[in-house]
């Protein structure tokens, strides 16, 4: 096999995997997949490394990612099927990810049908009387400073009145790994609104769950959290037992 032919190869796996990540998304603007490998470590059933770069990815609950890396060292797949354009691994690979999310479009999946579904006819107390609440509309801000700021307008269901809640918190990583936490929550608002607080704050971290933008075939485990000013980072360790197209 030639320099050619080599380069011919990695083309057309790198093509089976792009075209099978892309057929598990709800959408991706930008989907790139490098595979590196030559003709001898092929033949041997090893891949020298799998690069994933992908911008605009929306997996699930409509949360889109800004923009999404997989890196992958050696791994040993089935040579066989690597020759026609597959990568089927015969044994599970590590690989490290990384994740950027803007506060535009983690605002957006907190308004979208799916979770605000979820806020609605709320069984909560507010000021010490037991109402049912429906949510309107939900802010989601990250100004910086490691924090995050969340705020949403309500209505009471059963007078109409309109009533605000807002807070700030910081994200931190859960000791499960899974999940992004929301500590230190600090109210903005007068009144006690902690019930609805809590709603918010359980909904904050469903979406920020890492399952959300786990790839089939991909375990994640969160690692390292980074805040900075309308964007939010996080990075994990990932456990690849199958890659798309394989």
């Amino acid at each position: 096999m030639s320099a050619g032919d080599a380069s011919l190869g990695d083309q057309a796996i790198s093509k089976a995997v792009e075209m099978g990540l892309s057929s598990q998304l709800d959408e991706a603007e930008e989907l790139k997949v490098d595979v590196r490998t030559n003709p001898g470590s092929l033949m041997q059933g090893e891949v020298d490394s799998v690069q994933i770069e992908g911008k605009g990815m929306v997996m699930k609950q409509e949360l889109r990612t800004e923009k999404l890396t997989v890196q992958t060292g050696n791994i040993a797949v089935n040579p066989f099927k690597a020759a026609f354009g597959n990568i089927e691994l015969t044994k599970p690979t590590d690989a490290s990810t990384v994740m950027l999310l803007k506060e535009d479009d983690i605002e957006r999946a907190f308004n979208s049908e799916y979770v605000k579904n979820k806020l609605q006819n709320l069984e909560i107390s507010v000021d010490g009387q037991p109402v049912k609440v429906n949510t309107q509309r939900v802010e989601f801000k990250l100004p910086g400073e490691g924090k995050v700021a969340i705020a949403a307008d309500v209505t009471l269901v059963e007078t109409g009145e309109d009533k605000h809640v807002a807070f700030t918190a910081v994200p931190k990583m859960a000791l499960s790994g899974q999940q992004v936490e929301l500590q230190d929550v600090q109210p903005t608002t007068e009144g006690d609104a902690s019930e609805l607080t809590n709603c918010l704050v359980k909904s904050a971290q469903e979406l920020l769950d890492l399952r959300n933008f786990e790839i089939p075939g991909m375990d994640l485990c969160l690692n390292k959290v980074d805040i900075r000013q309308g964007e939010m980072e996080l990075k994990a360790d990932a456990r690849v037992t199958e890659f798309p197209g394989g």
